[in-house]
């Protein structure tokens, strides 16, 4: 995978690419530095480590989502909470073929995070950390984390297989840390 390759398949679902990001550097993960490192080079998912770095649960506020067949995309936030602040940015592509009908239904809900439903469901999962990457906030991304345009901050692509399938490519973008 090229990681700016996948950025832009993954931005492209919602908004012209250019709005979210004006710039963006794949960053090897040994070179991320702190805290960002910490948030983003792992394979847990981000609800986990959101909620482990904020020490609060996280709540989903999903922007835009469509359902295509069984694929579906989904443009998020995650908010703090406990004081509502933004957390984090993300698109979501899932098939939804290697989860169950009650796990896709609970998703579609729109109400809890992504992670928090496949742990709740006991889905067996791997995540596979694709790339961190180095991003310069465009004007509808420093709108949805609520920051100045422009800003740097830090994300990563993965992807999430679900008994034994690649069933979730994932962008997530860190609020400034």
């Amino acid at each position: 995978m090229n990681p700016l390759d996948e950025l832009t398949r993954l931005t492209s679902l919602f908004d012209a690419p250019d709005e979210l990001i004006a710039e963006a550097v794949h960053v090897p993960a040994g070179a991320t530095p702190e805290p960002y490192k910490t948030m983003l080079a792992h394979d847990h998912h981000m609800t986990v480590e959101m909620e482990s770095y904020h020490r609060c649960m996280v709540n989903v506020e999903v922007f835009a989502d469509r359902l295509e067949g069984n694929e579906y995309y989904r443009k998020i936030i995650l908010r703090n909470a406990s004081n509502n602040r933004v957390v984090q940015f993300g698109i979501v592509r899932f098939n939804f073929d290697y989860v169950t009908p009650a796990v896709k239904s609970e998703i579609l809900g729109k109400q809890i995070p992504l992670g928090r439903v496949l742990i709740n469901h006991n889905v067996l999962r791997t995540i596979d950390l694709g790339a961190i990457i180095r991003v310069k906030t465009g004007p509808a991304l420093a709108k949805c984390l609520d920051i100045p345009e422009g800003t740097i901050t830090y994300g990563r692509l993965a992807t999430i297989f679900c008994n034994g399938k690649p069933a979730v490519d994932l962008l997530e973008i860190t609020t400034p840390l």
